[in-house]
């Protein structure tokens, strides 16, 4: 049997605009997450205040943050424009705004009095500009003489014109690049610092928690937050910033509020949305529970001041960001001396989004039942919603609708396309990880039990796909990218990565395969 989902409208203007600028930060940062715990394990082993100093190890932290870390996410926004050659471009080229960076605080520092100087500034938005730009523009000069070099010549102007490129998009970023980040870098840092003197911080939740429910957040954490927060972390060894977005407390806080006293769909659901959002990091869960009743943004606004409020106080923070919001990943980047006071946040956080959220589901429940009473789709909408305000279809919210797998287009079949012999199956979705690597285990364990052999499922990137993937599994939204990424795989499309009958139609046609 097979289900048809109704398109997610996309909605225009200039939300969607920023969900697209955020999702692109997110695109350079996220995959860069081991780097940035690798730094952290360094920092709260060796430098002077950490569990083990040790001034020789110490050492790399400086390096490690200040060129390492921009270089490699100047690589991957490069990558993601036009592989690794614009890589390779924009890394150059954020090498160029690093060291002009360094000369405008040299040059500043000694006009200054000792006691005064200002510190070094990480090119991290440096990293995050000149990295696709680098990329983009190399791209737009290789398209000028695509076709018109000589053969046996391709190697050499391909390499002499990305050298060539490198160099000048390094002058680039030595100059007004430089100039730019260091004055940006400046007012952010000097209008956090007045937040935290003037013990207003809290107020960013204001921000920050109805921002993360129209998926507004990565433009903020991943454009402003992380970047001062890992300037602070250099510094300090820690940083409150990296715990303003991540906090898992406020999402939970309402999940179980709605296990307790919601209602219908939404009440079913909420426990295991909650597992998903508390431990695995993927805060998304929450949002269609919140635009039920937008006037729970309010309870999550409250766990969220009460979160940033309680590190204020007692000294909360993280060694690195926390990625993904998973609980576990907050615990593991404490600050040493930090866990009493981020433990007691993300438990305070919860309790009072909890109590907030209770009250205002037990004041609604005689209404909420009558209008059920009508129509018991209410939690259906509101996961719509989400998606439509997201801007396209998610693994993990498809999760929570439990809906029918779907094939895109309608088809009735397992799969599409030319028909191949199976032996690499690949997960794919926007970021390679989350619920396509659920799905993955999920028809890695029905495979084993069917007594395939040779045969190897994995989760990528959509971005990662090659030529090598014979099936590719996607959530529906998706396929038409996954296809156009490997338009000779058999693509299956679903709408639940979790719990899809798909998955034994794919597991039939390959026992039919190795049969033959």
């Amino acid at each position: 049997m097979t289900t048809t989902s109704a398109d997610t409208k996309r909605p225009g203007g200039a939300r969607v605009a920023v969900q697209r600028f955020g999702t692109f930060l997110s695109g350079m940062i996220m995959p860069n997450i081991p780097a940035l715990i690798a730094w952290g394990i360094f920092t709260a082993f060796f430098i002077a205040v950490g569990w083990t100093p040790n001034a020789d190890l110490a050492t790399i932290v400086g390096p490690f943050i200040h060129y390492l870390l921009p270089i490699l996410i100047a690589y991957t926004g490069g990558s993601m424009v036009y592989g690794v050659r614009g890589g390779v471009v924009g890394g150059i080229a954020t090498f160029g705004a690093i060291a002009g960076s360094d000369l405008l605080i040299a040059q500043v520092n000694a006009t200054l009095p000792e006691d005064n100087q200002l510190g070094q500034i990480h090119m991290f938005i440096g990293a995050m500009i000149l990295g696709p730009l680098a990329a983009w523009t190399m791209k737009r000069l290789d398209a000028i003489w695509e076709g018109k070099v000589r053969a046996g010549f391709e190697m050499l102007v391909n390499m002499f014109s990305a050298g060539i490129w490198g160099f000048v998009m390094a002058i680039v970023g030595f100059y007004p690049v430089a100039w730019l980040v260091n004055g940006i870098m400046n007012v952010l840092s000097t209008a956090v610092n007045w937040l935290v003197e003037t013990n207003l911080l809290p107020l960013t939740s204001i921000i920050i928690e109805p921002a993360k429910v129209l998926f507004l957040n990565n433009a903020i954490n991943h454009g402003v937050l992380t970047p001062l927060g890992l300037s602070q972390a250099a510094e300090d060894g820690s940083s409150i910033l990296f715990l303003l977005e991540a906090n898992p407390g406020p999402g939970v806080g309402l999940l179980l509020a709605f296990t307790f006293f919601g209602i219908g769909a939404a009440r079913a659901s909420a426990p295991g949305a909650a597992v998903i959002q508390f431990f695995g990091g993927i805060h998304e869960v929450y949002f269609p529970f919140a635009l039920m009743k937008p006037i729970l943004i309010l309870a999550l606004i409250a766990g969220g001041m009460t979160g940033v409020t309680t590190n204020m106080l007692l000294g909360g923070a993280l060694r690195a960001p926390a990625a993904p919001g998973s609980i576990i990943a907050v615990i593991a980047q404490t600050a040493p001396g930090a866990y009493l006071a981020v433990i007691l946040s993300v438990v305070l956080s919860a309790a009072v989004t909890f109590t907030i959220a209770a009250v205002i589901l037990r004041a609604s429940r005689k209404r909420d039942l009558q209008a059920m009473a009508v129509s018991d789709d209410a939690f259906g909408a509101a996961i719509t919603q989400t998606e439509a305000a997201k801007g396209k279809s998610s693994d993990a919210l498809a999760n929570l609708r439990g809906g029918a797998a779907t094939q895109a287009g309608g088809g009735g079949g397992p799969a599409t396309g030319t028909m191949r012999e199976i032996r690499n199956v690949v997960f794919a979705c926007d970021a390679g990880m989350g619920s396509s690597a659920m799905g993955a285990s999920v028809l890695r364990n029905k495979i084993k039990k069917a007594g395939i052999e040779d045969v190897t499922v994995t989760n990528k990137a959509i971005a990662n796909l090659d030529d090598s993937v014979d099936l590719v599994i996607t959530q529906n939204q998706l396929t038409d990218r996954a296809r156009a990424k490997t338009p000779d795989a058999i693509h299956v499309s679903v709408d639940n990565f979790m719990n899809s009958p798909k998955y034994d139609e794919v597991v039939q046609l390959i026992e039919s395969q190795q049969e033959s």
